[in-house]
């Protein structure tokens, strides 16, 4: 199994993260490719204390790859232009450019599962000003035609969205009966490939009091609930919609493995307090995992050599653990391996060389 290793923002604790990674015999890294500038990298050994030694590839060498982990230097960021704990368009433009790497190298077949320690969507903007979001940017690089979901991962809970990086006052509007049964379906088929038997899902309400007999909106009673019921009748184990200030209270007491959440903080809050440091990130239904430690950049502790690397390793264990559910997805259409092979090394030049059009 490979798994492509983006190097995520060299502003924050990604380096370090990195090197840890790389480093810990526990973690048996031995099969990455990992991507980003060398210098980026030896920056995270000297801030975590540990020495690597990777083999270097090129682009051309993607197409038969020598055992163990590998490093294909991009040459894209230089840790002198990226001012430590700030988000800026040098450590954004790296982190692009890795990511899309990333991606490009397991849409070819080439990886398994795609891992990146952790972007700053800002920066990233700074560098690209058409950065959204991480599931818009898959969409564009492997031609999906259908998004995946993004998931917050827990050993007490897993927390599914049916909305992610958009406006609260956008939410209610992009709520639909189909988007939030599609993601109860994909939810369900992600935590089974995970080893869950018919994974039991709580289904947070968007409103108050779930809308309290539409007193408080009606999107609970019109939207959510036909949802949930189209769920059951297909034999998902799915309870809701459920007032959201419980719906965790009553997943942590055992009663339910998932939470789908209506937006991003909904989940995101909740999942952070009960384990801010051991939270993975998974972006799933697409032809392959793409995994993350959920904590972020963390800027107040960068260069500290102090980064805790417990969701890290689970980011990495989670990924290998869901490699080879590419039959799950329907996200994207069947891929011409060979063809994105023989095209592989010259969009690698382009996007080291910075003049690739993602979108």
């Amino acid at each position: 199994m490979k798994i492509a290793f983006a190097l995520g923002d060299a502003a924050g604790v990604s380096p370090e993260l990195a090197a840890r990674v790389l480093a810990d015999p526990a973690v048996e890294a031995g099969e990455m490719i990992v991507i980003g500038d060398a210098r980026v990298l030896e920056l995270g050994c000297a801030q975590a204390g540990v020495t690597l030694d990777l083999p270097r590839i090129t682009a051309d060498d993607l197409g038969n790859l020598p055992q163990g982990s590998v490093f294909l230097d991009m040459g894209n960021c230089d840790p002198a232009d990226v001012p430590l704990g700030e988000a800026s368009a040098a450590g954004g433009r790296g982190s692009v450019q890795n990511f899309r790497a990333a991606l490009s190298i397991a849409n070819a077949g080439i990886a398994d599962v795609v891992f990146f320690t952790p972007f700053n969507k800002h920066a990233m903007r700074q560098a690209q000003p058409d950065y959204v979001d991480e599931i818009g940017f898959i969409d564009a690089t492997i031609g999906a035609t259908q998004s995946g979901r993004e998931f917050n991962v827990l050993d007490e809970v897993w927390n599914a969205r049916v909305t992610s990086h958009i406006p609260l006052r956008d939410v209610a509007d992009t709520l639909t009966t189909d988007r939030i049964y599609n993601s109860l379906k994909l939810t369900a088929q992600i935590m089974e490939g995970a080893g869950f038997e018919r994974p039991r899902i709580g289904v947070a309400a968007l409103n108050p009091h779930a809308g309290d007999g539409r007193n408080f909106g009606t999107e609970d009673d019109d939207i959510i609930a036909p949802a949930v019921e189209r769920a059951r009748k297909e034999q998902l184990a799915v309870t809701g919609p459920v007032p959201s200030d419980t719906v965790f209270v009553r997943a942590i007491k055992g009663e339910f493995d998932a939470v789908l959440t209506m937006f991003h903080d909904q989940g995101q809050i909740a999942m952070k307090l009960l384990g801010f440091d051991r939270g993975v990130t998974l972006i799933a239904g697409y032809p392959f995992p793409i995994v993350t430690p959920a904590h972020g950049t963390a800027y107040d502790i960068a260069g500290q050599g102090k980064a805790d690397t417990g969701a890290t390793f689970n980011a990495v264990h989670l990924g290998r653990k869901l490699a080879g559910l590419a039959q799950l997805s329907d996200a994207a259409e069947p891929t011409n391996h060979d063809e994105l092979r023989r095209a592989l090394p010259a969009l690698i030049g382009r996007i080291q060389a910075g003049t690739d059009d993602w979108s």
